[in-house]
């Protein structure tokens, strides 16, 4: 039962947690999220690495709408919640220096299960029932804790990414409509269901599964609310945005869209991959004129996320095997800079580029990790984003070369607004901005430490990683062969 402990722990620790003040609450969430993670790891070393996805929990539920508690993990969701229990002890631990109430704790904390639920979910009702709670406390988070315009910018966000999910609960239950018998929400009974389907039904069914999964990503058109949500939400709401929200589109393309409508994903594959590279150009291109540090990170997160859905959709395992390492490496890295950038604006109350320079100088031991976790993020060698970035650029290659000659622009161009951003930041000379930068705390130390051994470690050695979502993504990768074999 170690899989139903790890959804349910996080929601009864943030009950418990507002009877606590808030130094208190902050201790007790970084505890529970500690017991999470070691929960997490337990899981991790009892998983068979060749055993498909199963159902670790089926129990009846709304019997009459044939919905089950329907929890299971195979190597691509197990992937998934490691990243989710790993990153937020972090972001817990990374909130010590502000002054957040105990009802912030305890909406990490329901986020987490929500999320935990997402990634484990075996019924496409349970799946979106998580999928609009993990909604909810991120609202919560950026309205209340967020910065200057936080009302209209979170709105917007709420308003766009809710349209989104209609689209799938549409798809959803179309799908549900063509189960046989009394029906079903079970992941199989939808599976089954979906291939079934004519192919102009499943491109109708893949552009509602699609849409939804994009604008949580986000890919081009559909990241309009990804900037401005990211550069006022409070630094520990954007880590949990970018690091682990925006891998349930990621996720759900490859458990909920690809299995399901295989046909409609022949035929609008390309047109996803198209506009996958065309989010790289375009998170790049901005990225690379922003004078908010902040800012320039979240465009950079649509350039890396367009990277990886054109590897999905190449529907090659090196480009599932790469995507899955790199979004634990995207949640990873980003993570770190967004922590960097919260350490930075904390000490001088600016993200503007313009106004920094010459940390180094003073603080050469903050400088030299923010110049590991960069560099991971440039796919640097021996880092761990260049384990996924070459797996994917490979693998859009492989599919179409003018595509991969494109997609591979993303290191180059990440180059140069990484390297120029640290270069107004870090070189140079001190201002009296930066003059009186203190170099990292003990505590820093204590958060920013395991992030560069995680970057590097996986840099150096990603197989264990690799190998367990290996066989799970070869069972993936065959239903869509014989889904064509089986058309042709």
């Amino acid at each position: 039962m170690m899989l139903l402990f790890i959804l349910l722990w996080p929601l009864l620790a943030s009950l418990v947690l507002f009877a606590f003040k808030p130094k208190q609450a902050w201790v007790i969430a970084f505890i529970a999220t500690a017991v999470e993670l070691v929960a997490s790891l337990v899981l991790v070393i009892g998983f068979d690495k060749n055993a498909s996805a199963t159902a670790a929990i089926d129990l009846p539920w709304i019997t009459s709408l044939g919905v089950n508690f329907a929890l299971g993990v195979d190597g691509i969701s197990l992937l998934l919640v490691l990243l989710t229990t790993v990153l937020v002890p972090f972001i817990v631990l990374s909130a010590a220096k502000h002054s957040y109430t105990p009802s912030f704790y305890g909406l990490v904390l329901m986020m987490q299960m929500a999320l935990i639920g997402v990634f484990t979910a075996m019924d496409g009702f349970l799946f979106y029932l998580f999928w609009e709670i993990a909604l909810i406390p991120i609202y919560f988070i950026c309205l209340i804790w967020g910065g200057e315009d936080r009302g209209r910018i979170t709105l917007k966000f709420f308003i766009y990414t809710l349209a989104g999910s209609l689209f799938m609960l549409v798809a959803l239950i179309y799908l549900y409509f063509q189960t046989p018998g009394a029906h079903s929400f079970a992941i199989q009974a939808l599976y089954e269901a979906g291939r079934a389907l004519p192919p102009g039904e499943q491109s109708l069914v893949f552009w509602g599964l699609f849409i939804a999964f994009a604008i949580k990503m986000p890919v081009f058109p559909f990241h309009t609310w990804q900037p401005d949500t990211y550069s006022v939400a409070p630094s520990q709401g954007t880590m949990l945005l970018s690091g682990i929200m925006l891998k349930m589109g990621l996720y759900g393309v490859i458990r909920w869209l690809i299995p399901v409508v295989p046909a409609g994903v022949q035929e609008w594959g390309l047109t996803a991959v198209i506009l996958s590279v065309i989010g790289i150009l375009y998170g790049s291109c901005i990225a690379i004129v922003q004078k908010d540090f902040k800012r320039l990170i979240a465009y950079s997160s649509i350039a890396h996320v367009g990277l990886i859905s054109a590897g999905i959709f190449t529907l090659s395992s090196i480009g599932m095997q790469g995507a899955l390492i790199q979004m634990l490496s995207h949640g990873i890295l980003v993570f770190g800079l967004f922590y960097g950038i919260d350490i930075i604006e904390t000490r001088v109350k600016t993200r503007n580029l313009a106004g920094l320079g010459g940390i180094r100088n003073v603080a050469p031991t903050f400088s030299a990790v923010f110049t590991i976790i960069m560099l991971g993020t440039v796919a640097l060698p021996f880092t761990s984003g260049f384990v996924g970035e070459f797996l994917l650029i490979n693998s859009v290659f492989q599919y179409r070369a003018i595509l991969g000659v494109v997609a591979g622009l993303t290191i180059i161009l990440g180059a140069v607004y990484m390297l120029r951003s640290f270069q107004q930041a870090m070189l140079g000379e001190t201002n009296t901005t930066t003059a009186g930068f203190a170099d990292l705390t003990g505590h820093e130390k204590l958060v920013l430490f395991p992030i560069v051994i995680l970057v590097v470690a996986i840099g150096i050695y990603p197989d264990p990683l690799l190998s367990i979502s290996e066989s799970a993504v070869s069972n993936l990768l065959l239903i869509v062969q014989d889904f064509s074999a089986s058309a042709k």
